[in-house]
């Protein structure tokens, strides 16, 4: 394929995953606002109240980074997750890998198509979180680039876990196990300043936590890690799944019988 060829093949298939959760925006983008509007009301009004204040902000304005990344975190796996898997359940993923797409195109359309509702509803969320709070944002730069890689790491998470997906059950198992538990235990709402020294530690072996607090920074200039050994991290893992996935959809494996 040349390159105009190549350009083709992948706005296509952003484009399909756009159409995709656009037409159903009523399940993806709008339940994400209202649960979020939840967490600002319960978290951050009536018990941020008898909190006070962290590091000099107001609760309210401490938890509202991470609130923000964890919805873009949720979407941009489940986006991903979601939209793989029903392509192999309906059996139209074969029509993709006997196409002569390179699978780098493949897998970067999906991506693609993550990081957009990803970005979508953290916007939302974002606007949701005026009617709160008043955000003064410290680092414009800082706090896009994190939401990107963010959203970039979380969606190749995604394919990951389409890939492996035996059956609808399957591509839950990851999302309510592994994914829920490391981001509520990742600084969403709290300082890890306020751990014991062991569970500091501990908390350091969770790279939502480094994501959180470089966007806390990024918004409100206060952080718990090293703003470069954030990014470090970030794109680390960035990498290292993406060589994984690659791989995966080269050998074919969950998807060739």
């Amino acid at each position: 394929m040349n390159v105009r060829q190549q350009y083709i093949a992948f706005h296509t298939i952003v484009t399909k995953e756009i159409l995709r959760f656009i037409r159903i925006w009523i399940q993806t983008v709008l339940p994400a606002g209202i649960t979020m509007a939840l967490y600002f009301i319960i978290f951050g009004k009536l018990i941020g109240s008898q909190i006070g204040d962290v590091k000099g902000h107001s609760y309210m304005d401490y938890i509202v980074p991470g609130i923000i990344l964890m919805s873009v975190i949720n979407n941009a796996y489940s986006n991903v997750v979601s939209s793989f898997y029903s392509a192999k359940f309906q059996k139209h993923v074969e029509e993709i890998l006997v196409s002569p797409m390179p699978n780098y195109l493949v897998l970067s359309g999906f991506i693609a198509g993550g990081v957009i509702r990803g970005l979508v509803v953290g916007f939302v969320v974002l606007l949701v979180s005026l009617f709160f709070t008043d955000l003064h944002i410290y680092n414009y730069w800082t706090s896009a680039l994190v939401v990107l890689l963010t959203a970039i790491l979380f969606s190749i998470a995604g394919f990951i876990n389409a890939i492996y997906a035996n059956s609808f059950d399957d591509i839950s198992i990851i999302p309510t196990f592994v994914l829920a538990p490391l981001t509520y235990l990742g600084g969403v709402f709290y300082s890890i300043d306020m751990l014991s020294e062991f569970w500091q530690g501990v908390s350091l072996f969770n790279p939502i936590l480094y994501m959180v607090n470089v966007f806390r920074y990024g918004l409100l200039g206060e952080s718990d890690i090293d703003i470069l050994t954030g990014f470090s991290i970030i794109i680390l893992f960035i990498t290292g799944l993406y060589i994984f996935a690659l791989t995966l959809l080269r050998k074919g494996v969950g998807i060739r019988s």
